[in-house]
Parts: C-alpha cells; sequence; structure tokens
C-alpha cells in the first residue's frame, strides 16, 4: 500500500501540523507508534484527572515547533531536515511511563532512554516482539530511511543525545571579556532540542498545561520565533523578544512547582518505581517493546510486593506522606547531608534502614529526594541563561532579569526529603524516620 505524501494532522495544542515525506514515513514507525501506549506525563492523571496525553502527541508537537524554529532562523534543507528528524525522534527509546522510571532503570538495570532512542534508530534494538513479526513483517531500520533520504542517521542521532550525556558537548557556557559575551560552540542544531530556547521544551510546557488544566505553563511562541536568531552559530533572542523569554522561564518554573513535583505525583510516581525495584531482573527484558499497559501486566504477573503496589495504584490507594524535611527549614549543613541521599545506593539504604527499625517491610517505604542538579541549581542554570542579543553584544538573561535571576535561586518545590507509607503506618514511621534523617 503506497503512503500519501502529506498529511495534515489535527492537534489539541498546535492545530493543524503539516508532515510530509520521510517525516510522515518515520511516524508510521512501529517504534513511533509504540509512543501511543506511553503517558507524556506518567502517573500525573491520578492527580490531574486529564493529563493523558502521550509521547507520540509530544513528539508530533516537537517537530511542529522545530519546524517553525527552522523557519524563523532560516536554515537550510539540510539543517532543517536533520532537525526535524531529530525533534521527530527524541522520545522513540522512552521506556514505559516516560521519566518516571529512570533513575530506576539506570542504577538497576544500566538501560538510559538515549541510549535506547539511538539503538532503535540503528537497528540494534527492535519494539517488534516474534510473535507480531508475521503480521508486521521485516522493514528498513530508521537509520536506513533516513541515509536512504538524504538526511544523517548518524547526525540526528548525535542532536538527540543531550548535552552532557557520555561526552556529548552542549551550549557553551558564557564567557565575557571587555563586558561581551561570546557563543562560539556551533552549536544550534543540539540547541533546538536541548537548549534554554528549545522546540522540546515549548511544546511540553504548553501540552503539559493544557491536558492538566494548569494554568502556568502559557507562552508566547509567536513572539518568541518572532525574536530567535543565530549569531556567533548560536540560537539568541532579540532583546525584543526578553519578556516572551521571561515569560517561559516562569512558566517552567511553575509547572515543575505544581505539577512535576507535586507531592502526590511523586509518591505514585516512587511506588512504580518501588514495584519495579521489588521485580526480578526479567522485568527489564526487551523494555523497549514495551508501553504502560503491557509493563504494568508483567508487574502484575509478578506477585508479590510488585503486584500489591501496581493494584494500589490501578485504584489510586497511594501512600501519604510521614515526613518531610521543607527547604526553609534546613541550614547548609543539613543541604550538605542532603546531597549524599541524591545517590540512588545510599537512598535505598536509608529505605532500608527506617523500614528496618519501624518493623514494616522495605516495600513499604518510599524515601524521596530531588535529583542533586535541582537542589545545587545547575538545571535552573542551564535552562535559564537565554542569551539575549541587544545590538552587537549578548547577556545572559539573568543578567538583564530581576525576574530570571530570581528564578535561578527558587526551588521547586519545597520539601528536601519526603518518607511515605502506607495510611495505617504513618504514625510509626514519622518517629522513625525523624530520627534517622536527623542522624545523617
Amino acid at each position: 500500500m503506497s503512503m500519501p505524501e502529506r498529511k495534515i494532522i489535527h492537534d489539541s495544542v498546535h492545530g493543524s501540523v503539516k508532515v510530509n515525506g520521510v517525516f510522515l514515513e518515520i511516524l508510521h514507525r512501529p517504534e513511533m507508534q509504540r509512543l501511543h501506549g506511553i503517558k507524556q506525563l506518567g502517573l500525573a492523571h491520578l492527580v490531574f484527572p486529564g493529563a493523558n496525553h502521550t509521547r507520540f502527541e509530544h513528539s508530533l508537537g516537537t517537530y511542529h515547533v522545530a519546524d517553525l524554529m527552522c523557519q524563523a532562523l532560516g536554515l537550510q534543507c539540510e539543517d532543517r531536515d536533520q532537525a526535524l528528524a531529530a525533534a521527530l525522534l527524541h522520545d522513540v527509546g522512552h521506556a514505559p511511563f516516560s521519566h518516571t522510571l529512570e533513575e530506576v532503570l539506570e542504577n538497576r538495570f544500566s538501560l538510559d532512554h538515549m541510549d535506547l532512542g539511538v539503538s532503535l534508530i540503528d537497528g540494534e534494538r527492535d519494539v517488534i516482539r516474534e510473535d507480531e513479526r508475521k503480521n508486521i513483517g521485516t522493514r528498513s531500520t530508521i537509520a536506513e530511511v533516513l541515509d536512504r533520504n538524504g538526511i544523517s542517521s548518524e547526525a540526528v542521532t548525535d542532536i538527540i543525545v543531550s548535552p552532557g550525556h557520555k561526552g556529548r558537548r552542549g551550549q557553551s557556557l558564557l564567557m565575557e571579556t571587555d563586558g561581551q559575551s561570546h557563543f562560539n560552540s556551533h552549536e544550534y542544531l543540539h540547541q533546538m532540542i536541548h537548549g534554554p530556547v528549545d522546540a522540546d521544551q515549548m511544546d511540553y510546557l504548553l501540552r503539559d498545561a493544557h491536558y492538566t488544566g494548569v494554568a502556568h505553563g502559557a507562552i508566547d511562541i509567536d513572539r518568541l520565533m518572532q525574536t530567535i536568531e543565530l549569531y556567533h552559530g548560536d540560537i539568541v533572542v532579540r532583546k525584543g523578544g526578553m519578556v516572551a523569554a521571561e515569560g517561559m522561564m516562569v512558566a517552567r518554573a511553575l509547572m515543575y512547582t505544581s505539577v512535576y513535583y507535586h507531592k502526590t505525583v511523586r509518591i505514585a510516581e516512587m511506588m512504580l518505581c518501588k514495584a519495579v525495584e521489588l521485580a526480578d531482573d526479567s522485568i527489564a527484558d526487551q523494555l523497549q517493546r514495551e508501553n504502560d499497559a503491557s509493563l504494568t501486566e508483567r508487574l502484575m504477573r509478578q506477585g508479590g510486593c510488585p503486584q500489591r503496589l501496581v493494584t494500589m495504584l490501578k485504584y489510586r490507594e497511594l501512600y501519604k506522606r510521614a515526613y518531610a524535611v521543607f527547604i526553609p527549614d534546613m541550614s547548609d549543613e543539613d543541604m550538605s547531608g542532603l546531597l549524599r541521599l541524591t545517590d540512588y545506593r545510599k537512598r535505598k539504604e536509608v529505605e532500608s534502614l527506617i523500614a528496618d527499625r519501624a518493623s514494616v517491610d522495605v516495600s513499604e517505604i518510599i524515601l524521596d529526594v530531588p535529583k542533586r542538579e535541582l537542589i545545587t541549581g545547575e538545571a535552573r542554570r542551564g535552562k535559564t541563561e537565554v542569551p539575549i542579543l541587544n545590538g552587537d553584544k549578548v547577556r545572559p538573561l539573568t543578567r538583564l532579569s530581576p525576574i530570571s535571576k530570581a528564578l535561578q535561586l527558587r526551588g521547586v518545590q519545597d520539601w528536601a526529603v519526603m518518607v511515605s507509607c502506607p495510611a495505617d503506618k504513618v504514625a510509626r514511621v514519622e518517629k522513625v524516620a525523624s530520627r534517622t534523617i536527623a542522624d545523617l
């Protein structure tokens, strides 16, 4: 059956999205279709009932925003094709429930969603099961499809891999000489997916706000597109777009607080992580073939603690917060101790210690601590350092905007440590957790 050369897809956020040629072929690939079964926000629908949108929708939206950026920046055909392919494929390697399981998979099974994505594009891994192959058939790899259409698959996978990942270079830091900031990285294609003003971020902020019903994610894409340009090989925003850039920073900060690090969302996500931690090693076999529903079913078949936790999530019987340490109450010494708990294995040791002292099963104790880069501010600095072009000088947004500077210092949630457990064990666990955390 021949495939149409062009389609217009009606998207709930961006309206009509035009997809044609090789990009339409990629969109129909099994690797992309799997993303229909992976929720963009993991388990956030347990708190925000409308948050049932998928990684497929986000990938399509990122493609659309990247296309707008290509037009605004005046990119030539080769750069445009690479950028659009990377935008469409940037999340193809995501495990079920999106970012929820990343830390567990990386620490227990050494599985990384960017590595999985590259291996799917190169054909080293496959999403089609053996019993499905007779219905789907054999086909070229995504890399072969790209190369056959004159798009370098190597260049596309290089764009997809984020800055700092196994030696990948991202946007250079701003360095000032005689009052002038310089950008010499020539990384604008990477910046379209991973930069301070990128297609990925612009789509997920709008999309997540739309589906959760939270009003904080509104950003002025039109104004940003009117004011971005290439300057010394980097994507910058002209001074006339500074307010729009500030608005995007505010939207991102508020979405992290109100949605991504919502207390109850985090508890649900950590319960799922605990289920995977307590499952046997087979749970990670061929994970690139799974979606949310199929992985849930595999956890149910494990029996025991994984089955109990997944059943509780199914019927929204969530753990409750038993103990928390709040950021405003912490001293510098407390913060130093907290950084030790950002290590996954150290955190698991403390969970076991609390469980033992409280005489409860380790499956009933969840210790949640933000990622190290969220505590130290590294993540906020990377996303708030929007380069602003004023005349022939470039300054980071934080030098020109008090709002942006304040956001760089602002935490994403009010708690720094949270211990949760079943509702009937809260009183017992609270006392033990308080003493245990204080002794660290």
